[in-house]
């Protein structure tokens, strides 16, 4: 599950980091991915795997809503929330670094509080994204877009991120994503080529 905001206007800030990561998995993949809906509505974009072994969802709610399109993805996916590969953006992480937990408290971040209380749980895994700490409101600095200094470690990071969501899809467990993917630091700094 990448998590962001719906439309354009929200497209390459901070928030949206988790459904830019599964942007470009999706492009690696060639997925094509087909609405998602519960209640009558259309909650998400969902692509599942041709042998059925995972899936990838984009929900279309804002992030504070981000819970039912995920909890409707699991009803209809048959899975249960230990499966899912939650990625989202971190203001408490330095832009760059990269986090994979078994679980744990949502942090303060709308989307994952609005997850652990659609499906009534705080286990299921994810990682997060440092999008770098807050100057100013939280709230504003979410919905602002990376500067151009930060564009090499946003993309290395992005990309980084999009392999550790396809080790997942194939199998690897959160230990091995922990081991090969958790670092507190950017692999490239701000200005480096």
């Amino acid at each position: 599950m990448g998590l962001g905001n719906p439309g354009a206007e929200y497209e390459g800030t901070r928030h949206n980091v988790g459904s830019a990561v599964l942007d470009l998995l999706a492009a690696r993949l060639q997925a094509r991915p087909s609405g998602l809906k519960a209640g009558g509505r259309r909650v998400g974009d969902l692509y599942r795997s041709p042998e059925g072994s995972f899936a990838l969802l984009w929900p279309s709610t804002y992030m504070n809503l981000s819970g039912g399109a995920v909890a409707a993805a699991v009803r209809q996916l048959e899975t249960v929330p230990g499966a899912l590969f939650v990625i989202s953006d971190d203001f408490h992480l330095p832009l760059g670094a990269l986090r994979a937990r078994a679980g744990g408290s949502a942090g303060g971040h709308n989307g994952l509080l609005s997850i652990e209380q659609a499906l009534g749980t705080q286990s299921y895994p994810r990682l997060r994204l440092g999008v770098g700490a807050p100057m100013g409101e939280a709230v504003e600095f979410v919905l602002t877009r990376f500067r151009r200094f930060e564009q090499p470690v946003l993309q290395e990071m992005l990309e980084t991120a999009s392999w550790a969501a396809e080790d997942w899809a194939r199998g690897c467990s959160i230990e091995q994503i922990q081991g090969r993917y958790n670092r507190r630091s950017p692999q490239a700094e701000p200005g480096q080529e």
